[in-house]
């Protein structure tokens, strides 16, 4: 697991994924290519399943295209820990089924080389084996998050209920 810190705020959407391809890119593999590739070019060669990114504050700011959160989602991050998140940003993070923690203390804790880990249910993001506290999600949001986003969460629903 690795962690990819970028000290800074108001890490765009442009940044996380540039606007120039938002009509030629919209599957995983292609957005997968072009994530953060004017930030830290080498992301998307070195991300694995599993890894983390440490950000500032107003993570996601810009617009609301949704490339963004698929592709960090697809690239399997295990979470994004920021200080804050865009209110739009958040909300198609969430749909994707990709978990975003706002808990600036662990960011502010991190040092380059430190392991960090995310349990959602009990609220905890530890950093060097250190534990820091953020308000535990909602249980119908880890739901989503385990479904793997908000239609594979209400099409389990739906499967469960024998609906069609």
């Amino acid at each position: 697991m690795a962690v990819f810190h970028y000290d800074q705020d108001d890490i765009n959407t442009d940044l996380l994924f540039p606007g120039k391809y938002t009509y030629s890119c919209s599957k995983g593999p292609e957005i997968k290519e072009h994530l953060l590739e004017d930030l830290d070019p080498g992301f998307a060669g070195s991300v694995q399943p599993g890894d983390i990114i440490i950000a500032g504050r107003n993570f996601g700011c810009g617009s609301s295209r949704e490339q963004p959160s698929l592709g960090l989602k697809y690239v399997g991050l295990a979470g994004v820990v920021a200080k804050s998140f865009s209110r739009i940003f958040y909300r198609s993070a969430i749909n994707q089924g990709l978990l975003l923690v706002e808990c600036p203390e662990a960011v502010d804790a991190y040092k380059p080389g430190d392991e960090v880990s995310i349990d959602p249910k009990s609220g905890t993001v530890s950093v060097a084996g250190k534990p820091f506290s953020f308000p535990a999600l909602p249980q119908e949001m880890i739901a989503v998050i385990e479904a793997g986003g908000l239609l594979a969460h209400i099409s389990a629903g739906l499967a469960e209920s024998g609906a069609r």
